[in-house]
């Protein structure tokens, strides 16, 4: 029976993640490299570690995060777009993995991006072979094939597409930019809420030993999309180039969606 949480990266995602289970019954462990931070996560309940983990070592004590957790949720963003110097995210991983065989968890739900398909034409299902283009993309799939090699772990990778929810949408990036190429590719997203519900369904129906998209099964254009999107807000709307130079459309974890999962956020 699984009754211990623990969530790392209580972050846009993690934290209402955390709060979500919480409110479920669970006891649930958080991290957070924030000193400050700490007082918000027990206050909703979580239990609070401060944790940062670099290339070279994790600070803070990972093993009493660690301790008899049924669950461990990975949710650390790559972070390695922008300018400036970037740490290996696979180095990050490999420390957290050596922790966590230390530990005795088992069941792992990865958080991982659409990202590692890359510039991939056509209908992206999870038996596509990934061909990740960015460097994200790339750590991302080592760190994945990490994790399903271990065959001591029951790992279940979650490939997100871009993520939508409170305070955080691409149109207020992409408004009133001109001339962007793509307009008649789909876009892939989902929305905060189904990423939660996917997550918590994964723990309730014990789903380890996968590899799932999750992505909203509406693809409309991005020049349709950002252009009604930008209308709502009372935005200037983006301009497309209306080409298709990357029609990749993802369809969403179909075993969730026929079997487990009837309730998805419309992608607005």
């Amino acid at each position: 029976m699984i009754n211990r949480i623990g969530v790392i990266g209580c972050g846009w995602l993690g934290l209402p993640l955390a709060e979500s289970l919480v409110a479920e019954g669970l006891e649930v462990n958080g991290t957070t490299t924030s000193l400050d931070k700490l007082s918000v996560l027990k206050e909703n309940g979580i239990k609070p570690f401060q944790i940062s983990i670099s290339e070279k070592e994790i600070s803070g004590d990972i093993d009493a995060f660690l301790y008899s957790l049924d669950v461990l949720i990975i949710n650390i963003p790559p972070k390695l777009r922008g300018k400036g110097p970037k740490e290996s995210y696979i180095e990050k991983i490999k420390l957290l993995h050596k922790a966590i065989k230390r530990s005795n968890v088992k069941n792992i739900i990865f958080a991982s991006s659409t990202a590692v398909y890359g510039d991939i034409k056509g209908e992206v299902t999870e038996k596509t072979e990934p061909k990740p283009s960015t460097e994200s993309g790339k750590q991302l799939l080592e760190c994945e094939n990490l994790l399903k090699r271990d065959r001591e772990l029951n790992s279940v990778i979650i490939r997100f597409g871009g993520l939508i929810g409170p305070n955080r949408h691409p149109i207020t990036m992409l408004s009133g930019k001109e001339n962007l190429s793509g307009g008649n590719a789909p876009v892939n997203l989902i929305h905060l809420d189904d990423c939660i519900g996917i997550i918590k369904k994964i723990i309730e129906h014990n789903h380890f030993n996968d590899v799932l998209n999750a992505v909203y099964p509406a693809h409309p254009t991005k020049k349709t999309y950002y252009t009604q999107e930008a209308k709502k807000r009372g935005l200037k709307p983006p301009t497309y180039i209306a080409t298709g130079e990357n029609l990749k459309s993802i369809s969403f974890c179909s075993i969730f969606l026929i079997n487990k999962y009837n309730f998805l956020t419309p992608i607005n």
